[in-house]
Formats: structure tokens, sequence, C-alpha cells
């Protein structure tokens, strides 16, 4: 296609052209700043000294209270940098792929965050985050920019022999010995967080998982994000029991969980506990393990052979797993009702002995001062979470893989308590460290449990497991699939125990590659190479993209979920896509006729997006374009 015609068309058919790059949301603020104040910019920029006068506030340039490091103000040059990365199907390894509403993406976070932007832009309700905990030995990503991003991927080799842009982890090992051990980790968190904000919606929370290393720097770096006004609690939650062998004789027993929210959140009631009725008791009771994480070394006085006054039926001690009671206390609380033997009750399935907790002692436990019902602001100041140990979600996992595949996962129960304080059973929940993906499979058991239909996103970079470890042995080769295995394998297991209940038991797999779009080289500056650029970008569709693949980069472009149902239509053997209520129609033919046209508008979309090339220079048409969608107010986006 010429220049004349190419101007021709913009003249005689009202288009916009659909951009190659992520969508980036503070661009729409700065025009509205540019519409509203335009005195507060300079070269194009905004003066943060006008603005700050034009809202009529004093302008402070002395100092302020706040986090500082090396390499903050490259972090906004990261947060900015558009990416034209995006997300291509793997059905193959999915499963469920077309019915589906849950999502695994392999890939770098921070672009797949990127790609993600207009699509979920104020979406998700909740967002949880297990990230490294910079102790020392953890992986980081390096998103140092102190190049250009083409010089950079020039430089590092990262384009293949056709040159397009292959994919680039950039993860290195964060040593305290490295001179900005902090900085690093911060340099690494800042982004994440910023653009994860824009993915929650108004009344969405985030919970962060962090230890001692980074607790202080972390909670600064979210007052600043998420803003001071919106923080709601720091849980303590207890990891696990005490251990010996520790510095200074002191166990670090607990990690924390922060959490913040965009602004509107308000906790359900802590999660309702289901408890048994019997002729013998006026209250209701549940059942509490009766073990504890101690060793009969750590506590020999509860290393003993329980037996049952009843029938006289002993039940051996384990030594790595001791009784809560004495032999002393066990005889004082049997007598008060506290103790459950298997068969005690037809309707219990039990095999040891448990503990009985009555709905007046949790009730009690569960009152803030005023006697209110204890909500998620009061909790973290009253006790910490008990819910679970990381030596529940290691044998969660050992049992469902076979082996020890991943190192200290979460348990679910943690996972599944977070999500039911969200109080919202149709939501998305969002991941972006997945690692193992426990989150996703708190959220599937949670559905089967509670009949909700909440919906993953999972994310998590393709990292190399360890050289010899068990999972490499078994051929997983990469983190995420160890995540996409333990997915499926829970999936079947829930399956298995719940077959009466219908829930989503699938995930759709997309791993975050180059676009399927031609990107022009800004490194190119001979005449003869700018010549060859140019002819090729008259097709801007690369030879070795599909259907199925333009698609899905289109409605990621387009704002909408990669999950919407779509539908695939042809007239003539020119075929075109109904994307979710039929709003918007992506048509891929490689020919747009008169017929073709007519057909979708019938349709009656607001918003059509077809290849450029398909009107090639068939003037008529796109005169007879123009008028039918201004006339039936169609807006009509062009690649």
């Amino acid at each position: 296609m010429g220049q004349e015609t190419r101007e021709k068309l913009k003249t005689t058919v009202n288009t916009t052209k659909l951009g190659g790059s992520s969508y980036f949301p503070q661009d729409e603020l700065i025009q509205r700043l540019k519409s509203d104040f335009p005195e507060v910019f300079a070269e194009e920029k905004v003066d943060f000294g006008k603005l700050k006068a034009a809202l009529g506030e004093n302008v402070d340039l002395g100092e302020r209270y706040g986090l500082t490091w090396k390499g903050k103000s490259d972090v906004f040059r990261v947060i900015q940098e558009t990416t034209t990365k995006t997300l291509k199907p793997a059905r193959e390894e999915s499963v469920n792929f077309d019915e589906t509403d849950n999502l695994f993406i392999e890939g770098d976070n921070l672009e797949v965050l990127k790609v993600l932007q207009r699509a979920y832009y104020g979406k998700v309700k909740m967002i949880y985050i297990d990230p490294p905990y910079n102790t020392g030995s953890d992986f980081i990503y390096n998103d140092d920019r102190s190049q250009s991003i083409q010089e950079y991927e020039k430089e590092a080799g990262i384009r293949d022999e056709n040159g397009y842009i292959k994919e680039d982890t950039r993860l290195r090992r964060n040593t305290k010995d490295g001179g900005h051990f902090h900085s690093n980790w911060l340099n690494m968190m800042y982004p994440r967080l910023y653009l994860a904000r824009n993915l929650l919606r108004q009344d969405g929370v985030i919970f962060a998982s962090i230890d001692d290393n980074e607790i202080h720097n972390l909670r600064m770096i979210m007052n600043e994000i998420f803003g001071e006004e919106n923080f709601i609690a720091i849980f303590p939650w207890r990891k696990r029991t005490a251990k010996t062998d520790v510095p200074f004789g002191i166990s670090q027993d607990y990690e924390w969980i922060l959490a913040f929210t965009k602004g509107e959140f308000q906790a359900g009631r802590i999660s309702e506990r289901k408890y048994y009725h019997s002729d013998d008791y006026k209250e209701g009771w549940r059942l509490s393990d009766l073990t504890t994480q101690r060793s009969a070394t750590e506590r020999p006085n509860s290393f003993f052979n329980l037996v049952n006054p009843k029938d006289g039926k002993e039940y051996p001690a384990n030594p790595n797993r001791v009784w809560g009671v004495t032999k002393n206390s066990f005889e004082l609380y049997f007598k008060k009702g506290k103790i459950v033997f298997p068969g005690d009750y037809k309707f219990l399935n039990i095999t040891k002995p448990a503990f009985r907790v009555f709905e007046s002692e949790d009730k009690e436990k569960n009152l803030t001062n005023n006697g209110s019902e204890v909500n998620i602001t009061a909790i973290s100041t009253l006790l910490p979470l008990e819910t679970g140990r990381t030596e529940e979600g290691t044998k969660e996992l050992t049992n469902l893989m076979g082996g020890k595949m991943f190192p200290f996962p979460k348990p679910v129960s943690l996972i599944k308590f977070l999500i039911n304080i969200t109080n919202d059973k149709d939501s998305i929940v969002l991941d972006f460290f997945a690692g193992s993906g426990t989150a996703a499979q708190a959220v599937t058991q949670l559905n089967s449990e509670d009949g909700g239909n909440r919906k993953w996103v999972m994310v998590q970079l393709p990292e190399e497991t360890e050289q010899n470890s068990e999972a490499q042995k078994a051929g997983y080769i990469t983190i995420a699939d160890i995540a996409k295995e333990r997915i499926r394998r829970a999936g079947k297991k829930i399956a298995e125990e719940n077959k009466d209940i219908k829930i989503d038991l699938g995930f759709k797999v997309f791993k975050l590659e180059s676009t399927n779009f031609k990107i022009w080289d800004s490194s190119v500056k001979t005449p003869n190479e700018l010549e060859q650029q140019m002819l090729s970008m008259f097709d801007v569709i690369r030879k070795d993209a599909n259907e199925e693949d333009l698609l899905f980069e289109l409605m990621l472009k387009s704002g909408i979920e990669p999950t919407t149902p779509r539908k695939k239509k042809e007239v003539a053997s020119l075929p075109y896509w109904i994307i979710g209520d039929g709003k918007l129609i992506i048509c891929l033919a490689k020919e747009i006729t008169q017929e073709l046209f007519d057909t979708i508008l019938a349709e009656k979309p607001q918003k059509l997006i077809f290849l450029e090339s398909a009107l090639k220079s068939n003037d008529q048409l796109k005169t007879n374009l123009h008028l039918q969608a201004e006339k039936e107010a169609l807006e009509i986006s062009v690649v």
C-alpha cells in the first residue's frame, strides 16, 4: 500500500490504529492534566512544583519522611516502559482450555503484569504473593536498565536469527556481599507492586507474605504505593514450632502477612467453623488436632501411648509429633469431656483421638473488648494466625506429587483462610509469584467446599529447578512445570472427592513471548536497512503468527480477558470472531468484502478490528465501509 493510498484511507475511514505496546493507565491521567492544567507542563513533562502550586499547595523542597535507596529513580522508568510482548496459548499443557476461566501464565511477572494492564485493570478482588524473602541466597529479577531496551537486547544477544526479541528473564542471585543487597530487592519489588495495584478492584485487597529480612522495607514501599491510610493489618503467621539449632538461641517461628486495600475493602467475618451437635452436650463443638509439632526430645512428658479409659484401646505415640497433653493433663481433660476417641460418635470418621473445642470457647477467643465479633483489622492484634504450618504445606505437596519437588510451600489452609476474608465467592484471585501453585489449589478447593465461582490467575517464571533435585529427576525442568502438574493433580483429587459438585477444574496455559506483529527496530540506521524495514512493514504480521495467537493478542490489547468466550464464523471462507457478548468482533480475514462487512454489521457490534492490509487498494469499498460504519456508530480499529 502506497503512502497516497494510506493518506486517503485516513481521510475516508474513521479508524484508529491499534498500538502494539502494553497499556499504561497513567497516559490517560497525563492527557487529562494537559486538558485541565496546561500551565503545569514544561517541555511536554509535568512540572511538579507548578502542579502543587496549581492545586493550592505550598511548594516545599526540603527534607521529607520516606524510604529511598539506590536506583529508586530508575524504578519509575521501568514502570513506564511499555512492552510489546504478548501471551501465546499452550493448549497441549492446558486442562479444558476452551471452557475454563482460570489462567496460568509462564513468564517474567513484570512483563506479564504490563501485558495484563488493559484486560484486568480494576478487576482483581484479591492478590496473594509469596515473593523472594531476600535471605541472601534468593534469585531475584534484574530489571536494571542503564541502556535503552534495544541496545540492551542487541548487546545481550537476545534477538533470534530473524531479529525478533527472545524471552529474557534476567534472573540473578542477590547475595549480601553484593553491595546493594536491599536496594536490589526493592528495585525488583516496587514496580511489580505498583503495576499490581492497578489490577485491584477498588474494594480489592493484597496479602504479601514476608519474613524478618525485609518486613520493614516491604511495609514502607507498600505504604507509598497503596497509601498508609489503606494499610489493613500485619498478620503474624506461625510457620513452625520452636527449633533449638537457631542463631542467638531464639527461634524465628513466625512470618508476616501484610494486608493493604485499594481503598474500599470491607472484610467478611472470620470463616465459620463446622460445629457438631450431640445429645450429651447442650452446645455445638468441633474437633481439633490433639498432636503438636513438638518432638519427643522437646516434650518428653507428652511422649506416651494414649489409652482410651472406656475400652482400653491404645494409641501409640509418635516421636516426631507428640500429644498436646501430658499423662496428668490428659486425665483432667478426659473428665471434662475434652477428648474424643474413634468410635465415640457414629457420625465421625476419625482414626485417632482428637481434642473437643466448644462453640462458647471459640466465641470467647474471638470477641473484642466491647463484645463484637472479630474482623480482619482486629485479629492481628489479638492472636497470631495458627492456620497451617510450613510442614503441612510440604506434606500436602509431597503427597500429591510423590516427592519433595518444591521447598517450603505455603499450606493450602492458609491461603483459603485469606480468600475467605475477602467475602466474595465470585471474584478473581491473582498470584504473580505462584511458586508451586498453592493459591490455585486453594481457590479450587474452597470453591468445592462452599460452591463459589472464584477464578484464579497464576504467574510463574519458568525458572529452572535445582540440578540433581528430586524435581529434575522426576522430569520437572522448571518451577512452572511443577506448578502446572500440581494443579492438574489437585484438580483430579478434588473431582474424585466431590463427584456431585460441578466446579471449574481446568486452566488455560499462556506463555509470555514476542508479539505476533513486526516491531519497528529503531537501532537500524543505514538507508538500505531503513528501506528494507519500511517495505517489510507493509504487512505488519509476522510470518510465523497463527490465527489463534493473533486473536488472543488483539483481545488483550483491546482490554478483553483471554478467558472470554469466542465464537468463530465464516462468510465465503473468510473468518471472523465474535468476542464475548458480541460487542467486539475481530476479523482476521486477509480480504474484506462487502458481503463479509454486511454480515458483520448484522451482528450489531460496537467495535470491529480488522487487518489494514485486508482492504488492499479498493478505494470504493473503503468509502462504503466509512459510510456504513458511521451510520451504525461502529468503532473501527485496524492493525
